[in-house]
């Protein structure tokens, strides 16, 4: 019991210390006046810098260990180094926008909304619908609510501190994971390997990154768990998994097909290992039973634990469906781009990556038998593979598993085990060539920081939408004009006013401008695209009720139709103008057609608001009708 109290003062101890660190370091960029990241090259060099001085400190870090000095100082270190660089890589090349990767546009408009939504208020709640429990997973969104309210952000600006800190936080506990279970320098080295490769591949959905970052560490514990019976461990692999389904459902997906095939492989171990020619066969077949039975049950406990877990954010949804409420129009899996229509091959590419991705697939093959590590990251390996090719077959019945999200984790997987494999050839380097660690240990820093040096450009693109999107406060961070966004504070203050000061969150506004969502906790009628919208809001039935409504030809017709809407009707509509009309651009759903959407325009006979039951005002491009 003290070592297990050890182990969890060490997690808490690593993320108060990320916590410090990554909020000191955003604190600090934010003082400064930094030019743009698209148009100076100065918050790349700086980044590289602050990467290089987190680095050294890892490095630092290791040598202690190496060398059994300033013991107490090891782990303190690790993980402000760790921390350290998680913040400065994502943190400095945004330092001159209140944006975070892919600013405030296509995915990240909703993940904005529902932190939006969040903030607003802790009460679970659809990101966009009214009266509707939400299907998308809170658990990451919640606490980046509490984080807002906390610190005095709206939703939409705190989501760029949150998400860095969420991030450095996950690389400083999954450091302490790696740091009780092999020892320091080696779980440095693959944090820092970990870390470095999630950042590249998963940043965009900070969120994922929590979970891939937490993943490879904690499949090892769901394995011992499953294989010695320990109480912790099965505990530890419950809670990660109940964790994980509070954040991402994907993910979890995986990471529960690959406890269920880490137990079958120990079932079917046991079996075969139980033969004996000595032994009656009905003893054997006794033996083999209550093994397999052992492996079931120790996963069934797992299971109850992430459950219990999971119902925190997952009751409100399941027990709406249990009622059997009308529930249409979902479509999350509806989307096969490119890179899901093949097996993701990343040890074949010819970089850096590419290299310690291949090494940790041969180690993985070549330890698969005697190793721990090995054996998970092999079943891991096989259960992405395996998940691809399932998610390929159900094309054929109209629908994805979104497998094209599984490359970062078999990044991470492999990167972590070519630092095994590098690991073993430097020991057989030293056996040859002699003391050559030195060499080996500068190589290694100079790869990382090749490799780490080239996020930010790798990341360029979604940098640059960040500073090219226009922020909450109507700012574009490029010092360019800013687009027709900037009007959605006038807008915001038009309808206080028009609806008598009512809470943005009890009003309705039919808009396809979905990024004033993001910015007010407004309620929407519709969502951005069926993908993203909760089952129980029927978007197809929606999108249909919206088109009739476009073609009433009098307010009459209008207002009957609203109130007989069987949804909340909207009370705000927020239009743009065009000379036939007042348009709404809404989304259509195409799969299997790639790209997945359709958009497509209603325009509504602005003659119809042309009465004293609605209050029209033109804002900019957009035309605000407000029920009276």
């Amino acid at each position: 019991m003290p070592k297990h109290l050890s182990a969890l003062g060490n997690l808490i101890g690593a993320a108060i210390v990320a916590l410090v660190v990554a909020g000191a370091g955003l604190a600090v960029i934010a003082r400064v006046d930094w030019p743009a990241f698209n148009s100076s090259n100065v918050e790349t060099a700086l980044t590289t810098t602050g990467q290089v001085v987190a680095i050294a400190l890892l490095l630092i870090a290791v040598v202690l260990s190496r060398t059994g000095k300033a013991v107490w100082a090891i782990k303190p270190l690790s993980w402000v180094g760790i921390s350290a660089f998680a913040a400065v890589t994502l943190a400095m090349p945004l330092g001159a926008t209140k944006l975070y990767l892919f600013g405030i546009s296509v995915d990240q408009q909703f993940r904005t909304e529902y932190l939006t939504r969040l903030t607003n208020s802790p009460h679970l709640a659809d990101m966009t619908y009214a009266d509707l429990p939400p299907y998308y997973p809170a658990g990451w969104f919640w606490l980046g609510g509490r984080y807002a309210s906390l610190t005095g952000q709206p939703g939409w600006e705190a989501f760029k501190p949150w998400a860095i800190i969420s991030i450095a936080v996950a690389a400083a506990i999954a450091m302490a994971l790696w740091q009780r279970m092999i020892r320091t320098d080696r779980a440095i080295a693959v944090s820092l390997a970990s870390t470095v490769l999630t950042l590249m591949y998963v940043s965009p959905e900070p969120y994922a990154a929590v979970l891939v970052i937490l993943g490879a560490p904690m499949l090892i514990t769901i394995l011992h768990g499953l294989r010695s019976g320990s109480r912790p461990a099965i505990v530890a692999g419950g809670l990660f998994l109940g964790l994980s389904a509070t954040f991402y459902t994907l993910y979890t997906g995986l990471y529960a097909l690959t406890a269920v095939l880490m137990a079958a492989y120990l079932a079917m171990s046991a079996w075969f290992e139980l033969s004996n020619k000595a032994t009656q066969p009905s003893a054997i077949r006794s033996r083999r039973w209550r093994a397999v039975l052992v492996h079931a049950a120790r996963l069934v406990a797992m299971a109850v634990v992430a459950g219990l877990v999971a119902l925190i954010v997952w009751a409100p949804y399941l027990w709406a469906r249990l009622q059997n409420k009308p529930a249409s129009g979902g479509t999350a899996e509806h989307y096969l781009p490119s890179s899901g229509a093949v097996l993701p091959t990343p040890m074949l590419h010819w970089s850096l990556i590419g290299a310690l991705t291949m090494v940790g697939l041969v180690w993985i093959v070549l330890r698969f038998r005697t190793r721990t590590v090995a054996l998970t990251f092999g079943i891991t390996v096989f259960a992405i593979y395996l998940f691809c090719l399932l998610s390929m077959a159900l094309t054929a019945m109209g629908t994805t598993l979104l497998s094209f999200r599984m490359e970062p984790v078999l990044v991470v997987v492999l990167g972590v085990a070519g630092v095994y494999g590098f690991a073993e050839l430097a020991a057989v380097a030293v056996r040859r060539f002699g003391d050559v660690r030195t060499v080996v240990g500068v190589l290694a820093a100079g790869a990382a920081i090749a490799v780490a040096q080239s996020i930010p450009s790798h990341l360029a693109a979604e940098i640059t939408v960040a500073y090219t999107d226009t922020d909450g406060y109507g700012v574009r961070a490029d010092q360019r004009p800013p687009g027709a966004q900037s009007y959605f504070p006038e807008i915001s203050a038009a309808i206080g006013e028009q609806t008598g000061g009512r809470p943005q969150d009890d009003v309705v506004v039919l808009t396809a401008d979905y990024g004033f969502l993001s910015i007010y906790p407004y309620l929407g009628f519709q969502g951005l695209t069926s993908h993203y919208a909760n089952p129980l809001a029927e978007f197809d039935k929606r999108a249909a009720t919206i088109e009739t409504w476009s073609q009433a030809q009098t307010a009459d017709s209008l207002i009957e139709q609203l109130d007989a809407a069987p949804w909340r009707p909207p009370t705000v509509f927020l239009f743009r103008y065009s000379p036939e009309g007042y348009d709404l651009r809404l989304a259509e759903d195409v799969y299997p057609n790639d790209p997945n959407v359709r958009r497509y325009t209603v325009t509504f006979n602005q003659n119809v608001f042309d009465d004293p039951r609605f209050t029209v005002t033109n804002i900019g491009p957009f035309v605000l009708v407000v029920r009276n």
